[in-house]
This record gives structure tokens, C-alpha cells and sequence, in this order.
């Protein structure tokens, strides 16, 4: 395939810094909205991250003081409210297909929010491994505010397990913004950093992840999301077959050697 690192898409920003991907929604001028367009771009991105090589981390990043707007009010729900049943379920399909593609591309994932993460950008934060923000961040699953559910793209089964079923709740029922602080005394964001601060702490969390073992991140992000449905003694077999397959990389043998040689292992990811 392609290397990853010259995808060029046509409905959002995409740089490559080593192994490192840097996305920002497209858009600045109106927040970032997501379209049927870069939904789908999106979705076939993380889908083809899966076998991808020289790609290590993603992270998201904002775009002129903003993450994501949602989706488009002209460009998506006034098409949406002509559409028939079949044709709206192929699009709340396709937009779950996005959260799937990102929990099972293999791949860490980091989202930087500053100014507004709403709706479906709210969504791109949730599904990711890691969140930062600016004191300045605006979170809402705002579903409810154009009179539908809060049950879009994953929400009710993943906001839950992140902030707890009674905020969750509320946020869902209400569509109100979860502010930065919030976001991070209820362990949404792991942390708060200034504006000026915000890309560099991403990118620099980004990196060290990139310089671990990355087949065993991959194993790390497969069992952070199958153990949800697992009871606790299949999480622990699981987890014994997973880390026995890790036990068999060369990454395992540079670390082993490398502690012998009292030196600082050289991950190369196999």
C-alpha cells in the first residue's frame, strides 16, 4: 500500500513528523465542521492506519483556536432531514464505523483540544487513547440541542466508563458544555495546559509514546478496548496470551539486553 505518510487528503490537514501523524479538521472559519466528506476520508484513514508501518501515533490537533464544530449544519443535517430511513442509517453507520476504525486502528491516538469540541468532535476526543486541553475547551454532546438522542457514534456506552454513568447522564440528557476544569477533575482530560502549550505537550507526549515498543502499544490499545466486554478471568487470559505473543518480539530481547548493558533500550517496534 501507500505509505501513510504521503496520503494527501482532500478534506482535512495531514502532516507526518517522523512516525508521528498530525491531523486538523479543515475549516478554521467556521470551527471545523466535519462534512459527509471528511467523515468517510476519515473513516478509510484509520481503517488503512491498521497495516501501516511508518505510522506509529496520531494525533489531533486544532485548527485556528478550535477542534471540531460537529457536523455541518448546511453540509449534513439539512441533507439529513430529507433523507429516507435507509439513507439515514447508512450515514449514523458510517459515522460509528469512524469511532470503530479509531479504536481498532492499532495505532495510540491523542486529541489537543482548544476552544470547541462539540457533537461529533466531541465524539473524536472520546474515542481517542489520550486527551489534553486549554482551560479554554468546551466539551458537549450537544445531540439533544437538535432534538435527537444522546446515543450518537458510541456515547452512552463510552462516556460512562470515562467520567462516570451520573455525569455522563447529564451531559447527554442536557447537551450542556463540560468545561476544561471538569473535564479534568472527572478524568476526561488527562490534563490542562495552556494555549501556547497545548500542540508541544501534545506532540511531545506523542513522541515518547513513538519511542516505546509500538507492536506492544498495539497490543496495549487492542486490550484496553476488548477487555470492556470481558469478565475479569477472560481479561486475565486474554492479557496471558497477549503479552506471551509480546514476549516473543525483538523488542522484548533489546530491552533484556539492554538492561544487562545497564544502556536505555532501542525500540524498533518488532
Amino acid at each position: 500500500m501507500t505509505a501513510m505518510k504521503d496520503l494527501k487528503p482532500q478534506h482535512f490537514e495531514w502532516e507526518v513528523d517522523g512516525t508521528i501523524a498530525r491531523i486538523r479538521l479543515s475549516r478554521p472559519e467556521r470551527k471545523n465542521p466535519l462534512t459527509f466528506e471528511s467523515y468517510a476520508e476519515l473513516r478509510d484513514t484509520f481503517r488503512a492506519l491498521t497495516y501501516a508501518d511508518d505510522i506509529d501515533v496520531v494525533a489531533f490537533l486544532p485548527n485556528g483556536g478550535n477542534f471540531c464544530s460537529g457536523g455541518d449544519v448546511h453540509d449534513i443535517i439539512g441533507p439529513l432531514t430529507g433523507m429516507d430511513m435507509k439513507g439515514l442509517l447508512n450515514f449514523t453507520r458510517m459515522t460509528g464505523d469512524l469511532v470503530k476504525a479509531m479504536l481498532n486502528c492499532g495505532k495510540p491516538i491523542i486529541s489537543a483540544v482548544d476552544g470547541v469540541a462539540v457533537g461529533a468532535g466531541a465524539i473524536i476526543t472520546m474515542a481517542s487513547d489520550i486527551r489534553i486541553a486549554t482551560p479554554e475547551a468546551k466539551t458537549a454532546f450537544l445531540f439533544t440541542k437538535v432534538g435527537l438522542a444522546g446515543c450518537d457514534m458510541g456515547a452512552c456506552a463510552m462516556l460512562p466508563r470515562l467520567i462516570g454513568q451520573g455525569r455522563a447522564a447529564e451531559l447527554l440528557y442536557t447537551g450542556r458544555s463540560m468545561s476544561a476544569d471538569e473535564g479534568e477533575r472527572w478524568g476526561y482530560y488527562n490534563r490542562l495546559v495552556a494555549a501556547a502549550d497545548l500542540e508541544k505537550d501534545a506532540m511531545d507526549i506523542a513522541s515518547r509514546i513513538a519511542a516505546g515498543p509500538n507492536f506492544a502499544h498495539s497490543i496495549t490499545k487492542t486490550q484496553l478496548n476488548h477487555e470492556w466486554s470481558m469478565g475479569l478471568e477472560q481479561a486475565i487470559e486474554a492479557e496471558a496470551q497477549a503479552q506471551a505473543i509480546c514476549m516473543q518480539t525483538q523488542d522484548f530481547h533489546r530491552a533484556y539486553h539492554a538492561f544487562v548493558a545497564k544502556q536505555k533500550p532501542v525500540f524498533e517496534g518488532n
